[in-house]
């Protein structure tokens, strides 16, 4: 055999074993890496390199090299995933950065952090001033998790004593001018709805790019060029009303947050006189 049509095969050979090694490995080799995790995927590169362009007879044991480390890897998953201490020795603790708002200046000379990087990964968080943070911890991944203090976090329906009902997933039906059929019978619809609806926006099923139907069952379609459906446009009357319920919800949010008796008393009347034009307004277009 000719030694490029050998180094072809080799190489051909090395990246489908190493394709099934990593599925093997799982995920996360090819997410957030731990430190023993980076140290195996450079072991590997290595290995197959070795295989695919060493000429020497001996370059099969290159095989026996992965296949080391395929049961070594494995094994030291499996360990993390049962014990603690292993898991500690071969991922590494996290490190805590920010605490009670306050930055810990040996954490960040520990994890050989500067200043500068520290404030381009808290950027990353949109976070822009480092008094805002109550917590900020640096993962085995290297990544940093942040924390808010309570009166710089987003405000949430939670937050405001709203119970909004559970959102679904939307679901893709349609990819490419077919239709998914095994996600349609999730969904429990069948091919000749999504056709009928189709029509409705005169589009046919080989014009559809993406089709996906939400929680409340509506169908919207990207052509690539365009969206289905298009947005209605609101009369003055729907514009008002929006505005109106906005104005009444964000007076509603403020009496809420109202850090005393007084304030709160003052957002009640100024929602009171409110609802009283309103309702006189209302009155007067009937």
């Amino acid at each position: 055999m000719p030694e490029w049509l050998e180094v072809v095969f080799r190489t051909l050979s090395a990246v489908t074993i190493l394709f099934i090694i990593t599925k093997i490995l799982g995920k996360r080799q090819i997410s957030q890496l731990s430190l023993f995790e980076y140290i195996t995927g450079i072991t590997l590169g290595n290995l197959v390199g070795y295989i695919s362009l060493d000429t020497d007879t001996t370059w099969y044991l290159g095989f026996i090299a992965l296949s080391v480390w395929v049961v070594v890897s494995t094994g030291a998953e499996y360990l993390t995933m049962k014990s603690k201490k292993v898991r500690d020795i071969l991922d590494g603790r996290s490190t805590i950065l920010i605490e009670d708002g306050t930055v810990n200046e040996k954490a960040l000379e520990k994890e050989r952090l500067t200043i500068d990087e520290f404030l381009e990964q808290l950027r990353k968080k949109d976070v822009f001033r480092v008094a805002d943070v109550e917590f900020a911890v640096m993962e085995q991944s290297g990544d940093i998790s942040v924390m808010l203090k309570k009166e710089y976090q987003p405000l949430t329906a939670d937050i405001l004593g709203y119970h909004i009902s559970s959102e679904e997933e939307p679901k893709t039906i349609i990819m490419d001018g077919h239709i998914l059929s095994d996600v349609l019978k999730t969904a429990e619809l069948k091919e000749e709805w999504v056709r009928k609806e189709l029509r409705k926006l005169n589009l046919t099923l080989d014009q559809v790019y993406i089709g996906q139907i939400d929680s409340k069952g509506e169908l919207s379609v990207q052509t690539g060029t365009e969206s289905f459906p298009k947005p209605a446009n609101s009369s003055p009357k729907d514009q008002i009303t929006e505005l109106v319920k906005r104005l009444q919800d964000d007076l509603m949010m403020r009496k809420e947050l109202a850090s005393n008796d007084k304030d709160r008393l003052k957002y009640q009347e100024a929602l009171d006189q409110f609802r009283t034009v309103m309702h006189a307004y209302q009155n007067k277009q009937t």
